[in-house]
């Protein structure tokens, strides 16, 4: 098979997965509707987000910070939840803490990109939430303005699965 055909399909499977979760969000969570999520990509371990700058803005005219925040919240958060479906598994998905670093202002459309930080990895997360039910890993998330970091964040995410009754 050819690996770009392969790669094109899988990522048009994961853009249609990533709408649906975006969609998800925007009915269920006021505030993702209220910034104008958009979807971006899923693939190869990361995740992407867009929103407008205008439902976003600060009174100086750049990106307000806590839309920034929420913003990259989401996208890790988003991140956790494909990779869980992708299994076919249900969890409660929530961050458990994080810190945030504004590094510049971010003048255009609000962009998050969203992957596992260094030293984190899917198989050891999926095996701790098998043995005891819940798993935590590190996600890092961005957003640039210029090309150039603006916005960081690094957060703890905890997948439990749903207790039986």
């Amino acid at each position: 098979m050819n690996t770009q055909l392969h790669d094109s399909a899988n990522l048009v499977s994961a853009d249609g997965a990533l709408a649906r979760l975006v969609a998800r969000m925007r009915a269920e969570i006021p505030l993702a509707a209220a910034m104008d999520l958009q979807p971006g990509v899923h693939a190869h371990g990361m995740l992407s987000l867009r929103a407008p700058l205008a439902p976003n803005i600060n009174d100086k005219g750049c990106a307000f910070g806590g839309s920034l925040a929420s913003l990259l919240t989401l996208a890790g958060w988003a991140l956790v939840e494909l990779e869980l479906e992708a299994r076919g598994l249900h969890c409660e998905v929530f961050v458990q803490d994080s810190t945030l670093r504004y590094v510049a202002p971010v003048w255009g459309e609000l962009h998050a990109v969203a992957h596992l930080d260094d030293g984190e990895h899917w198989d050891d997360f999926f095996a701790a939430l098998t043995a005891r039910g819940k798993a935590r890993l590190q996600i890092r998330a961005s957003a640039e303005s210029a090309g150039e970091p603006a916005t960081l964040l690094q957060a703890r995410y905890v997948a439990r699965l749903p207790r039986s009754t």
